[in-house]
């Protein structure tokens, strides 16, 4: 037994058809995608993400994020006309760290802001040099003597 509503619906949608509106639709006649594979929560976000081509880095936590843009530092300053730029982009990446340093959130990441100094002096190198740009530098220790303290979650 069918309500008004519902009776309404059905006839909206009958007269769409007799109209052509339902014709010619993407994916007429396929199958549905997907259809044979097992069933994935997570179907609907990856196929947005590739629709949408979104990389996959803006769905890792904060501090993940900021390691990766450190590591990937010196490609991203090798594009850089100036001196200047470089310092204020490594100045703008430094305010990202110590912002999340400030109010941490997410998983316990050591993340450290980048030595200016160091970054520019590796940009300097990569353009003279015309080579792709090195990894990125390690932190330096406050105390090289002094063993550097490993903090483990669960002895919190």
């Amino acid at each position: 037994m069918t309500t008004g509503w519902e009776a309404a619906v059905e006839a909206q949608i009958r007269s769409a058809q007799e109209r052509g509106e339902f014709d010619n639709l993407p994916g007429a006649g396929k199958p549905i995608p997907g259809r044979d594979m097992p069933y994935d929560e997570g179907w609907w976000i990856r196929s947005f993400m590739e629709r949408e081509q979104i990389p996959s880095d803006l769905l890792l936590p904060t501090p993940l994020q900021l390691r990766r843009r450190i590591e990937q530092l010196p490609a991203e300053l090798r594009d850089l006309p100036t001196e200047e730029a470089v310092r204020s982009y490594v100045a703008a990446l430094n305010t990202e760290v110590v912002a999340w340093l400030r109010t941490p959130t997410g998983p316990r990441v050591v993340v450290r802001p980048v030595n200016v100094e160091e970054a520019v002096r590796r940009w300097r190198a990569d353009r003279d040099r015309g080579a792709p740009a090195a990894t990125a530098p390690e932190p330096p220790r406050a105390d090289p003597a002094r063993p550097r303290r490993r903090w483990r979650w669960w002895r919190r």
